[in-house]
C-alpha cells in the first residue's frame, strides 16, 4: 500500500429472507445461504490487513460485517448514512406488484435514475448526498490502510459510479450480486476500481 492510498473492499450483504422484493430500509434478516456467502468473503479477506470494518445500521449488513471482521478482531461500526435507498411506497413489494399498483413509477425512475424520487422515499441523488461524504471521511481517516464496507445493492452502485466518475443515469448497468466483492483504491486525487461484482 502506498502511504496516501486507501483500499476499500466493498461488499454487498448476503441473500435476504424475502428475496425478490424492494426492501430498501426495511430491516430484514439474512438466510443460511447468506451466512455461507459472508463466510466465503471472510476466507477471501482473512489475510488482508484490515484496519476498519464498516456497514449500515441494518442487520443484513451488520451480520455480514461481523462474520468478515472476526478474524481481524474488528467489530463493525455501523452508520445510517450507508443504508439502502429508501424505496418509499415500493418497500415490501416486488417488481410486478409495483407495476400493478403504481404503473407510472418505474418508467419514470428508469427515465431519470439519478433524480426521480420514489414517492415517500429517496432518489439516487439523495443517497449520494448522504453516503458519499461519510465514505470520503473514512477514506481520509485510513490513508495507507485497507478497510471493509458491507453495504447494499443500490448504495454500492452509487459508490462505484462515484469512483468511476460515471453519470448516475447508468447505475443500473452495474450488477451487484448478493455477497459480491468490489475493490477500489483511492488516493487524494484519483480512484481506480480493481474489481467489480467479484
Amino acid at each position: 500500500m502506498e502511504p496516501d492510498q486507501t483500499r476499500l473492499y466493498l461488499t454487498r450483504h448476503g441473500e435476504v429472507v424475502n428475496h425478490g422484493v424492494y426492501n430498501g430500509q426495511t430491516d430484514v434478516d439474512i438466510t443460511p445461504k447468506a451466512i455461507e456467502q459472508m463466510e466465503r468473503l471472510r476466507e477471501l479477506l482473512k489475510d488482508k490487513d484490515l484496519k476498519g470494518v464498516y456497514c449500515s445500521d441494518l442487520r443484513r449488513t451488520q451480520k455480514g460485517a461481523e462474520i468478515i471482521g472476526r478474524p481481524h478482531g474488528l467489530l463493525p461500526q455501523a452508520f445510517p448514512e450507508f443504508r439502502e435507498v429508501h424505496f418509499g411506497r415500493w418497500q415490501g413489494l416486488n417488481y410486478a406488484q409495483v407495476m400493478e399498483q403504481y404503473p407510472a413509477d418505474i418508467p419514470q425512475w428508469l427515465n431519470d435514475v439519478e433524480n426521480f424520487r420514489i414517492p415517500e422515499g429517496e432518489s439516487m441523488f439523495d443517497v449520494h448526498r448522504r453516503a458519499i461524504p461519510k465514505l470520503r471521511e473514512l477514506i481520509a481517516r485510513h490513508r495507507g490502510e485497507e478497510i471493509l464496507l458491507v453495504c447494499h445493492g443500490a448504495l454500492n452502485r452509487v459508490i462505484l459510479a462515484e469512483a468511476l466518475h460515471l453519470p448516475m443515469a447508468h447505475l443500473l448497468r452495474m450488477e451487484q450480486s448478493y455477497g459480491c466483492l468490489n475493490i477500489i483504491d483511492y488516493t487524494p486525487t484519483w480512484s481506480v476500481v480493481k474489481l467489480m461484482n467479484g
